[in-house]
């Protein structure tokens, strides 16, 4: 890469081909047990993506760590410069948009995006350290960091509040994953707290916002859905059924609410890096999912996510309304 600095910002194969980081990477590899050959399904993702992909497996200390190698024991400047400055004439310009799951994952990616784009965000999560950073590296009044629990009314309560005028958008982002868990082995605790947050928490903070973009006569509300809300073989019965119920809640809001201005779309994503378990708990459901799982498109970064759900909430989209857009790599075209 010559004279360049490498930066966690660069890609996994870009890495590899790397004089100086690639035997950094490898070595890493290595000692870890792995080739990298291991890692082909996300050579297309940055090498900061492995953080929350590897759900600790490749924490962010050996991601500094490596940086600091490939660079003569330095931090590149680059490496630190995570500040979100807003284009010019960009799409969310004076628009506010409230996005839950914001501290991490797509969340986070699409809150930065509406960011960059000129507008400010009613960023939501339960954690308020997952939302510190966003806000540090933003134009101050842009973020509005709301820890909360989206699933409570003291939550929804909260957001509201922090909105403070017009709200012209909601990304329903935050969610949960079931352990791919087949229906006979799926408790009732397990089946209550994935439809609390997945399908509970998107109805009700769009019920909760729904009367103040019905007295302003417009308004976008996108909610994440799933390649699992498109079929059957892509994760457990009690994800895929919250997600076909986000599917509905989506369908049904479009027409009801279309001729008042408010447009309702559903982004369906692949595989995606981001800090949700996506792990197999169940021997049962993994003999039977395993042959699927290997057709499986390559893992994204959440930017590309973000892309998507930035184009439904944004007036490029203003005629459509009521879609599920796939943004899976073609995996749901199998």
């Amino acid at each position: 890469m010559g004279t360049t600095p490498l930066t966690s910002k660069n890609t996994v194969q870009e890495w590899l081909d790397d004089i100086v980081g690639g035997p950094i990477l490898r070595g890493v590899l290595a000692h870890g047990g792995q080739t990298e050959e291991d890692l082909r399904p996300a050579r297309q993702l940055s090498l900061r993506a492995l953080v929350e992909l590897g759900q600790g497996r490749f924490p962010q200390k050996l991601v500094d760590t490596l940086v600091k190698q490939a660079n003569g024991g330095v931090i590149p400047a680059e490496e630190t410069d995570e500040s979100v400055a807003p284009a010019a004439n960009a799409r969310f310009t004076g628009k506010t948009v409230i996005v839950t799951g914001a501290g991490s994952g797509i969340g986070r990616a699409t809150a930065r995006r509406i960011l960059s784009e000129g507008g400010r965000v009613i960023a939501v999560d339960l954690a308020a350290d997952r939302l510190d950073d966003l806000t540090t590296s933003s134009v101050d009044g842009t973020v509005v960091a709301v820890p909360a629990d989206i699933t409570s009314a003291e939550g929804r309560e909260a957001i509201l509040a922090a909105v403070d005028g017009t709200v012209h958008g909601l990304a329903n982002v935050a969610g949960i994953m079931d352990g791919m868990m087949p229906l006979h082995e799926t408790e009732d605790e397990l089946w209550r707290r994935v439809f609390s947050v997945n399908v509970d928490g998107t109805f009700a903070l769009s019920r909760a916002v729904l009367p103040a973009m019905l007295a302003q006569g417009r308004g976008s509300i996108v909610n994440v859905a799933s390649e699992a809300s498109l079929r059957g073989n892509a994760a457990g019965t009690a994800y895929t059924a919250s997600k076909h119920a986000v599917v509905g809640i989506t369908k049904s809001s479009a027409f009801l609410y279309g001729p008042s201005g408010i447009r309702t779309n559903a982004v369906a994503p692949g595989p995606t890096a981001t800090g949700i378990e996506g792990t197999m708990s169940s021997p049962f459901a993994r003999d039977r999912l395993s042959p699927f799982m290997a057709l499986i498109p390559p893992v994204v970064d959440a930017d590309q996510m973000a892309a998507s759900i930035t184009w439904l909430l944004s007036d490029d989209s203003t005629n459509v309304n009521g879609i599920v857009l796939a943004s899976d790599g073609g995996w749901s075209v199998q």
